[in-house]
């Protein structure tokens, strides 16, 4: 008898989330905002139809448009004297490993870890 009754109670309930959850699939397929379309720094982007996208119905998606590789060609190269430099990231614990930076070729030398440049002067040996 109990289960009779909660099959019937289930039925009713399932008829009656037919008409709540149709208007969220109107609205999850037909949101055409340009933030939802942004390209995050890892490049994340949702089709325009993904079920993700319903998290964004009725709050902005806020993409950073500081990328860490942008931010890091703002920094100018560190001109030293040496042959041979180090970098370990600065800020000691908040750094990365230290890691050695040959600088005998022209140009700019990349630290793997952060990013920073390092440059040779001119008229250094």
């Amino acid at each position: 008898m109990a289960s009779k009754q909660l099959v019937n109670n289930l039925a009713r309930l399932s008829r009656s989330s037919q008409t709540w959850v149709a208007p969220l699939s109107s609205v999850r397929n037909s949101s055409s905002r340009s933030d939802i379309e942004k390209v995050t720094h890892t490049g994340q982007v949702f089709d325009k139809d993904d079920y993700r996208n319903v998290r964004f119905t009725n709050a902005k998606r806020y993409v950073n448009e500081n990328w860490g590789i942008k931010l890091i060609e703002d920094v100018p190269p560190k001109e030293c004297t040496e042959r041979v430099v180090f970098c370990d990231g600065g800020d000691g614990p908040l750094g990365h490993p230290k890691v050695y930076i040959n600088l005998d070729k022209p140009g700019n030398h990349i630290c793997g870890y952060c990013g920073l440049r390092f440059v040779k002067k001119e008229g250094h040996h």
